[in-house]
């Protein structure tokens, strides 16, 4: 029987995450803060020179309880309350009482739609909706400020 919401968000954490230039390898910017926890808008300090990156690429370490069929990722990058680009990653199957590692790939925006890191700099929250197939598991908000 698939576990419920709470039983999935109970026993999931997310352990790290970094962001890579994707160009060389380069981490960014790495942490350790499980920003998956939906009570609080989390914040992340990052580099502005990863505006630059002509794509970026992101690695979370998470761990799971719960067996999961369809796990997956719906982000929205949010401006000033406007929704910016949205982006959809699908991870799969998740063993119970597993911990995992995912690696994604991030386009940037051309050069011509990019804003500057001065107006971007906390103005910026990524939203992210953890699912379980349709399931709704959680949502986070990082407010992004650059540095």
């Amino acid at each position: 029987m698939p576990g419920t919401s709470e039983d999935i968000l109970m026993g999931f954490k997310l352990n790290w995450m970094n962001l890579r230039d994707a160009d060389n390898g380069k981490i960014m910017w790495q942490g350790s803060e499980d920003l998956s926890l939906p009570d609080k808008e989390h914040e992340a300090r990052v580099p502005k020179k990863i505006l630059k990156c002509r794509s970026v690429s992101r690695e979370i370490n998470f761990s799971s309880a719960e067996k999961m069929e369809k796990f997956r990722l719906e982000q929205k990058v949010v401006f000033k309350g406007k929704i910016l680009e949205e982006w959809y990653f699908d991870f799969g199957f998740v063993i119970p009482n597993s911990t995992n590692t995912w690696q994604s790939l991030i386009e940037a925006a051309p050069e011509s739609q990019m804003m500057p890191a001065s107006v971007l700099n906390g103005n910026v929250i990524i939203e992210t909706r953890f699912f379980d197939g349709d399931l709704l598991v959680s949502t986070s908000k990082v407010r992004i400020f650059y540095v």
